[in-house]
């Protein structure tokens, strides 16, 4: 069997533009927090978090991913204002800096705060909790946007012991399908869900690995996939184990290498949106998995 599949052919729509999810799609994380795991507090400022937007969209980023609150591991709850006050005017930034043809997404679980940023010109929601907070799953139908729907268990507080599972294939495909029943009953679209199987979130070491290894198998659900597994723990937990602890202990931009190995696995297997903080390095190895994938359809 080839490793060099073509993507399903898909699409989803947001304000008038279509974004073309049969081609690998590279997803730009644009932090503005204080304290993200990776880059937390290095693009708090309006300026510094436009100019490094403009940096990953020539670097070949088709979505930019808008963040105003860490996820990491026991990260502390953000006020809604403060979220806001985060997020808002970098939206409004990049949308009059950079123009509409840029895909802006906002990686929030805040309706209210997800309201403003669609008013300021985000064009999709990327909610690590699936919607299930009171009155997303509405809002998403009301705003009629392409809407990310991530597994995770519990909160960031609690997600670490809710790591248990028969066989995480199974368990992750059934927790997705039901979450997607719930959300599509409430009145969002199944043509704008995005699933993102939650690397990094109530998954232990061997979890990863058996979801990575079997990340196709997702397939079956009929949805595009995002893949976003930059720089999370996991990566240095693979470099420790190969014997590799010179990079496995030190900062986490150390693991962009294995981070850009896994996402081309991933886009073997079907992903067709890669989340990542290194976005130059990893749209290198998409284009040469592009070009390799042609050549073997030939």
């Amino acid at each position: 069997m080839s490793l060099f599949q073509p993507l399903p052919i898909c699409t989803v729509s947001s304000r008038e533009k279509t974004l073309d999810l049969s081609q690998p799609n590279i997803m730009g994380i644009l932090n503005v927090t204080p304290d993200s795991f990776s880059d937390g507090g290095r693009f708090n400022a309006i300026d510094s978090a436009l100019a490094h937007a403009k940096e990953m969209i020539e670097a070949g980023a088709t979505i930019i991913d808008i963040g105003g609150e860490s996820t990491r591991p026991n990260a502390d709850a953000v006020a809604t204002t403060e979220e806001m006050k985060r997020v808002v005017p970098v939206v409004k930034a990049i949308r009059q800096q950079l123009g509409n043809a840029v895909w802006l997404s906002i990686d929030t679980s805040n309706p209210t705060v997800m309201q403003a940023a669609f008013e300021a010109g985000a064009d999709i929601w990327n909610d690590v909790r699936a919607l299930k907070r009171e009155g997303a799953a509405a809002l998403a139908a009301e705003l009629d946007i392409p809407v990310m729907l991530m597994h995770m268990r519990g909160e960031p507080t609690t997600m670490n012991n809710l790591a248990l599972y028969d066989d995480v294939i199974a368990d992750v495909s059934a927790e997705l399908s039901a979450r997607i029943n719930e959300v599509t009953s409430v009145g969002v679209k199944r043509e704008k869900i995005i699933i993102d199987p939650g690397f990094g979130f109530a998954k232990s070491y061997e979890h990863h690995c058996a979801l990575l290894s079997q990340l196709g198998e997702l397939q079956s659900l009929g949805f595009p996939m995002m893949f976003g597994i930059s720089r999370k723990r996991f990566l240095a937990e693979v470099l420790t184990k190969s014997g590799v602890e010179a990079v496995a202990t030190t900062e986490a931009l150390e693991r962009d290498t294995v981070g850009v190995a896994a996402g081309i696995f991933a886009l073997q297997q079907g992903a067709s949106i890669i989340r990542t903080h290194n976005v130059a390095m990893m749209q290198q190895a998409v284009a040469l998995w592009q070009q390799l994938s042609a050549y073997n359809q030939h």
